[in-house]
């Protein structure tokens, strides 16, 4: 789905928000991959690309859906944990917050960065608070392509979050990244099955 004027449609968040009620990966090509504490992901083979799309459904124990929300929007905070960064900030672009962020990759591969648009909506539905953030790349003039740089112009991702009863977090979270270049398929989906994806599911 493309992004609608001035950012994300509220059709969007409301998939979004459908997802933590109903995981839709019935009746689809959806394979689960990991199913362990309380935590299940599932993946479909993208077959323009060869990689595969993720969904992470679950419950964070001990982990409250507004400050899960705020750890997940601080960019500040991202860059004291995630030693992949190397530039991770936010910048006004034709009227809209845009996100840049550039991820090391190690020798002999060229660093990859992101132009982003992300937004966040907590959401009342039916008297359940819930968190949407949706992120997907998009194109400023502003933010050109670096040399040396390789330009992931294939990102999507949106997260739901909300209460889960008691003192945690249920969540539903979708994920898709080309990372582009020459590294094969293959490889980065056995590092994604592996958790080893530099830290790319918390963008």
């Amino acid at each position: 789905m493309e992004l609608a004027a001035g950012g994300f449609s509220g059709e969007q968040f409301r998939e979004a928000c459908a997802e933590l009620q109903q995981p839709a990966v019935a009746g689809a090509d959806w394979q689960l991959l990991v199913e362990t504490s309380g935590i299940s992901i599932y993946r479909l083979l993208d077959q323009k690309t060869g990689l595969y799309e993720y969904k992470v459904f679950g419950v964070l124990e001990d982990c409250s859906p507004t400050l899960l929300a705020d750890v997940y929007m601080d960019l500040d905070y991202r860059k004291q944990w995630d030693q992949y960064v190397k530039e991770l900030y936010e910048q006004e672009c034709n009227g809209q917050t845009v996100v840049y962020w550039e991820v090391k990759y190690p020798f002999p591969m060229s660093n990859r960065d992101y132009v982003y648009l992300r937004q966040r909506r907590d959401l009342d539905v039916e008297g359940r608070k819930i968190h949407v953030v949706l992120a997907q790349s998009t194109s400023v003039p502003q933010l050109v392509e670096r040399s040396g740089v390789i330009r992931v112009k294939q990102y999507k991702q949106s997260l739901a979050i909300e209460s889960d009863g008691k003192k945690g977090s249920k969540v539903f979270m979708y994920y898709f990244d080309n990372p582009g270049g020459q590294i094969p398929s293959w490889l980065i989906n056995w590092a994604a099955k592996g958790g080893n994806c530099n830290g790319s599911l918390y963008h």
